[in-house]
């Protein structure tokens, strides 16, 4: 099913965010969402994950199984790389799967210590790969790639390309080559 996002507006206090915003979230598509800094795109990924209300208008369509990557990592400091991954994979999956979904977003030499010894972009590709794992029907990325070097960015977006499997895609990004890069829809606020 189609996310459908119809006139919605969002006020925090006397700023208003989002003003009768809509736009259609194609199932099992990739959607980027671009504009300038401080127009809504994170107010609109915090709405369709339920983290928000909208003020008016209406949100019909979004999975309940979501998964995402917020603008900060949100890792368990002193837990290592796996044991992060770990944390929102079904019981069965094994380590192995874990390591190696991690060795191929270049965390490889760094499994086991704890993400807070890790540097910015390894612990983006840790949340990334947390993501990835997760079992969601949705995958939310608020500026996925930021931190990352040119060469690490473009095996980055492959690895997500790869596993994706079909789920919705709703991505931030403020680099057209990155949402050109992915071949989604774009969506400009």
């Amino acid at each position: 099913m189609d996310i459908i996002i119809e006139n919605v507006s969002k006020r925090f206090g006397e700023k208003t965010v989002l003003k009768g915003f809509s736009a259609i979230i194609r199932e099992h598509g990739i959607t980027c969402i671009m504009g300038p800094s401080g127009c809504g795109k994170t107010t609109l990924l915090n709405l369709l994950m339920g983290f928000e209300q909208q003020d008016e208008g209406s949100i019909k369509g979004v999975p309940v199984k979501k998964s995402a990557v917020f603008q900060e990592d949100r890792l368990c400091e002193s837990f290592d790389a796996v044991e992060n991954v770990r944390m929102v994979c079904h019981k069965d999956t094994p380590d192995g799967q874990i390591r190696n979904h991690l060795i191929q977003v270049g965390v490889g030499d760094s499994l086991y210590n704890p993400v807070s010894e890790l540097s910015g972009g390894m612990r983006r590709r840790v949340a990334l790969v947390r993501a990835i794992l997760a079992k969601s029907e949705i995958l939310f990325l608020d500026e996925p790639f930021k931190g990352l070097d040119e060469e690490r960015k473009r095996q980055v977006m492959n690895y997500v390309k790869e596993n994706i499997d079909g789920r919705t895609v709703v991505m931030v990004t403020h680099d057209e080559e990155e949402a050109a890069e992915m071949e989604g829809n774009l969506i400009y606020i």
